[in-house]
Formats: structure tokens, C-alpha cells, sequence
């Protein structure tokens, strides 16, 4: 019975949600038969004692010890049990969104014909959607839901009735509008970094029709998705970037949580992607929206930090000089870490640390302290090495390890848009490890050839390393 879908869904019920579903369960209104309690009950004691559920001793919790009931009976009550705790899931996601509550409470009254009861739920709805702080497309949902239920009421009897067209049309258009721009931004970034394809439907109709409203533009839902796709999408996105970043960082409790994080990062992946192509001034702006995220508390999910998001923090914070503070968050926000990535971003980060202080020698002992499972842990692991070995002339080595690195990332076939920067890495630091060092001819070439390069993280260590 392990292996049965209603032996997984009790593994992941929290304590409070077993109790209700035994409350559940008791209740005749929503279960008439005694065979799916008892089972629940035999259910709910293995859990608690952490012991595997068995057939034999089911069928005996359910029929009773005598019983001569087959398997096929014991299938049929574990799927009405699993039908309720289904019910009970359902019922459960549905009571969570309190906002809902008087919408659907005045629909009732509508079907009733219960008019006062009806403007009473309503002004309730107005109210309680009036009162929460955000104004994201659930928001427009609801105040499209609040002017159909209207409509509804209005059209009843009164056709003659002025309607409220205009505003359910206008909360309709809002709604989708909001919608379909923050699925765009998430389908465009999707697309961006594993090179596929979507089609975009009726998008650009709706840029066209944002671009021209202000009032739109001024609703944070809106015009953050709006300004986001653009820089997102356009070859020249700067312009829309300094029009999305203000704008983000003051309208922080507009929007909710998940969606603040996930503005922030596709921001901040923006920034990240005009760095790789060489404009250095996006490592203040991506610090910026990093430690707005971290004061805002939006980077941490289930009380965990990515340990990518670690990564580029110091990263970043190193470009820009700060390495105080980089060190100081990376003693913060390790135990934040998932354990199986702790030690090795926690060892990798304080490498670079050591690498930037010129501790070379401890750098080192850093990273060779931890596992690098994490791919783009290991290719960042492995440059910061390839860095270390040239500049303290240990060049056999670094031949060595430059021809173990080309052969792990030749290797790799889902890394998008970091599997050019790699290699890039990889070709100058042999050219770099071959270079003349006499030849001044030699030295110009190469610093021609990496200047123009369009794709390499490295590129200011490369230039300074030609002299």
C-alpha cells in the first residue's frame, strides 16, 4: 500500500490538515459510510507509529476480523477515501482565498433573490479588496467578478436599467491585460535562456494598447510587466530598464511576495546578461536590486536562499569593490543555504573572497574543500582556478587544467547562454598561456580579439593579465 496514491497524498498532509480531514470524515454531510473512517483511522495510526500500511491488517481495520472481503473491496473504499481527501483539498484551496468569500457569498443571495443580502455581500467584496494592498491581476479578477455578479443582479428584472458595462469591461481589459504581460515576461526569460520558441498570441496588440494609456502604464501590475517585457525583448532595452527600476523599487508593497522576487530577478538576470556582454555599469545596478530584494526579504523561499542567487551576490559585490559586505553576507546567509549546496557555496564564495584579498594559497584550500555537483558551481570553481594557476605561474597545471575544462563543457548540453562564455574563458586563457609575452604585436592582437568578444564574463581579467 506504499506505493498507492493515497499513501502519498497522507506523507505530505501537514498535522493540522490530518486533524481537519478526521474532523472531515466524522462529518455526515460530507461522508455517510463507516468503512472510509476506519480506513483513515488504521491510515492515520501508521503514520503516526511511522510504520508501512499492509493490506491484511486494512482489511481487517475495515470489515472487522472475521470478514471474508477481498482485495477488490478494500480497492473500492481506498478510492472513496481518496475521492474525499480530494473534496477535502479542494474545499481547503478554495476557503484559503478569503477574498473570494463575499463574491461567492453574493452570488448566492443573487440566485435567491435576496436583494439586500446581495448589496450587503457585495459592499462586503468592495471592501475587503479595497483594504488589501495589492494590485495585481487576482485584484482586477476580483473586481471583474464584483461588476459581472452586478451585472447579474441588474439584468434580472430592470433592463431598462443603465448597466454597468464600462466598468466590467474596463476591469475585464485590466485583468487580462496584467495577466498576459506577467506571462510573458516569465515565457520571454524562459525562452532566453533555453533557446526555444513561443508564440506570443494577442501580445502585441496589447503592448500597443498599454504604450498608448498612461493610466495603465501607472498601475504597478500593469506597467512592471510592461517596462520588464520591453527591456527583455528589445535589442536596445536600457531605456525600459531605467523606466522598470524606479518604478519597482516604489511600488515594492504593491504586488505580492513571489511576484516582487520574481520581478527583482528578471531584473537583476537583465543586468547579469549586459554585464556578460561588457558594460560593466550593470554590476552597481544589479547590487542595487540584490540588496533591495534582501531587505525586503523576498529572496528567501521555505526559509531557503538559492544558492545561485548567493553566488551572483558576492559575485557582484566583489566587482563593485565591496568586499566587506561580501564577506559579511556570506557568513549571513549560509545557514539560509539548502544543506546539499551549503559547504560548496559557502567554500566557493570564500574562495573568491581570498582571490580578490591576492590570499592565493587559501583561495585554493577553499576550493578544494568542497564537491561542485552544481554545474555552474563547477565552472565558476574552475575559472576562479584557472585564474589562480596563471598568476602564480604554475603553468603546467593550467595547461592541464584548461584541456579538463574544455572536456567538461563540450560535455554539457543544457546551459544556454553560458556554454558560449565558457568556452570563450577556456580559448583566451590558452591563447593567454601561449602569448608571447615579448611580442608586442602578439599582445595587441590578442587584446583586439578580446575587447571585441561579445560574450565573456572574464574579460577584464584577460586585458589586465596582457597588460
Amino acid at each position: 500500500m506504499e506505493n498507492t496514491r493515497l499513501w502519498k497524498v497522507l506523507l505530505v498532509l501537514t498535522l493540522a490538515e490530518c486533524k481537519h480531514l478526521g474532523q472531515w470524515l466524522q462529518s455526515p454531510f460530507f461522508c455517510r459510510r463507516a468503512q472510509p473512517v476506519a480506513l483513515y483511522a488504521y491510515l492515520r495510526g501508521c503514520l503516526e507509529s511511522e510504520n508501512t500500511p499492509e493490506q491484511a491488517a486494512a482489511r481487517r481495520a475495515v470489515f472487522g476480523p472475521d470478514s471474508r472481503a477481498d482485495l477488490q473491496a478494500l480497492r473500492a473504499v481506498m478510492t472513496e477515501l481518496m475521492g474525499q481527501i480530494e473534496h477535502f483539498l479542494v474545499y481547503s484551496e478554495k476557503f484559503e482565498r478569503t477574498g473570494d468569500y463575499h463574491i461567492r457569498l453574493a452570488e448566492a443571495y443573487r440566485k435567491r433573490g435576496l436583494e439586500k443580502h446581495f448589496r450587503q455581500s457585495l459592499h462586503a467584496a468592495r471592501s475587503d479588496w479595497a483594504r488589501q494592498p495589492f494590485r495585481h491581476a487576482e485584484y482586477f479578477d476580483a473586481q471583474v467578478a464584483i461588476e459581472y455578479e452586478l451585472y447579474q443582479h441588474q439584468t434580472a428584472g430592470r433592463r431598462t436599467e443603465a448597466l454597468n458595462w464600462q466598468e466590467l469591461s474596463d476591469q475585464t481589459d485590466t485583468a487580462f491585460i496584467a495577466r498576459k504581460l506577467r506571462q510573458a515576461c516569465f515565457a520571454l526569460s524562459h525562452q532566453i535562456v533555453y533557446s526555444t520558441d513561443y508564440n506570443f498570441g494577442l501580445l502585441d496588440a496589447v503592448l500597443g494598447h498599454v504604450r498608448d494609456s498612461e493610466s495603465l502604464q501607472s498601475i504597478p501590475s500593469v506597467g512592471l510587466y510592461y517596462f520588464c517585457y520591453l527591456f527583455l525583448a528589445e535589442v536596445e532595452g536600457e531605456p525600459f530598464f531605467r523606466e522598470f527600476k524606479p518604478r519597482l523599487l516604489a511600488n515594492l508593497g504593491q504586488l505580492p511576495v513571489d511576484e516582487q522576487r520574481n520581478l527583482h530577478l528578471l531584473a537583476v538576470n537583465f543586468c547579469i546578461r549586459q554585464i556578460n556582454q561588457s558594460h560593466p555599469a550593470y554590476f552597481h545596478e544589479a547590487l542595487d536590486l540584490y540588496k533591495s530584494a534582501l531587505n525586503a526579504n523576498l529572496l528567501l523561499e521555505n526559509g531557503q536562499l538559492s544558492h545561485f542567487a548567493y553566488n551572483n551576490i558576492v559575485a557582484i559585490a566583489l566587482k563593485v569593490g565591496d568586499t566587506d559586505w561580501a564577506e559579511h553576507f556570506i557568513h549571513q546567509y549560509a545557514p539560509f543555504l539548502e544543506k546539499k549546496h551549503r559547504d560548496a557555496a559557502f567554500h566557493l564564495n570564500f574562495a573568491r573572497v581570498e582571490y580578490g584579498r591576492q590570499n592565493m594559497k587559501a583561495a585554493l584550500l577553499h576550493l578544494q574543500q568542497a564537491d561542485y555537483k552544481d554545474l555552474i558551481n563547477n565552472l565558476i570553481a574552475k575559472t576562479l582556478q584557472m585564474k589562480i594557476y596563471y598568476e602564480t605561474e604554475e603553468l603546467d597545471a593550467l595547461d592541464a587544467h584548461l584541456q579538463s575544462m574544455q572536456t567538461f563543457i563540450r560535455r554539457q548540453r543544457v546551459i544556454g547562454y553560458h556554454k558560449n562564455n565558457y568556452q570563450n574563458i577556456v580559448r583566451y586563457g590558452r591563447r593567454l598561456l601561449q602569448l608571447n609575452p615579448n611580442s608586442r604585436q602578439a599582445r595587441h592582437t590578442l587584446r583586439q580579439q578580446i575587447e571585441t568578444e561579445p560574450v565573456l564574463t572574464e574579460k577584464e581579467w584577460f586585458l589586465e593579465m596582457i597588460g
